[in-house]
């Protein structure tokens, strides 16, 4: 028996919580689900969803600690989301001045793949799902 149904979320910690919040929402699409203030907290938790799926949970806080580590280190890498064309992804993330690495070919499923950064330096990879002819 398996005892992990699937993913629930990826719960982000972000510096500057209005430049995540639009980078999450308006640049990379997620829905918002519910915004809440935690007064208590001086802190703001935001539930965003893809496609009608609850997938991040993007949180601020005051004063939080930079990332300590590099992809390669111990710990969380990066996160990944798969799109159909890889070229036209980087192609609107290059209209809002995003940078992303060049365009590699993944050796074991011939698929295209590239990698970008968040507002805070996270890791995100475009990951393409199908082959286009």
């Amino acid at each position: 028996m398996k005892l992990l149904k699937g993913l629930h979320h990826i719960a982000i910690i972000c510096s500057d919580y209005q430049t995540s919040k639009h980078f999450y929402t308006t640049i990379l699409g997620f829905d918002i689900i519910k915004e809440v203030y935690r007064k208590d907290r001086d802190s703001y938790k935001l539930d965003l969803s893809l496609h009608g799926e609850y997938v991040i949970e993007l949180f601020s806080f005051p004063d939080p600690k930079p990332r300590p580590t590099q992809p390669e280190a111990t710990g969380l890498r990066h996160i990944a989301f798969r799109v159909e064309n890889i070229e036209e992804v980087i192609t609107q993330l290059k209209s809002f001045h995003i940078l992303t690495e060049s365009v590699r070919i993944d050796e074991y499923t011939g698929m295209k793949f590239t990698f970008f950064r968040d507002p805070d330096d996270l890791p995100i990879e475009l990951y393409q799902s199908i082959a286009l002819k």
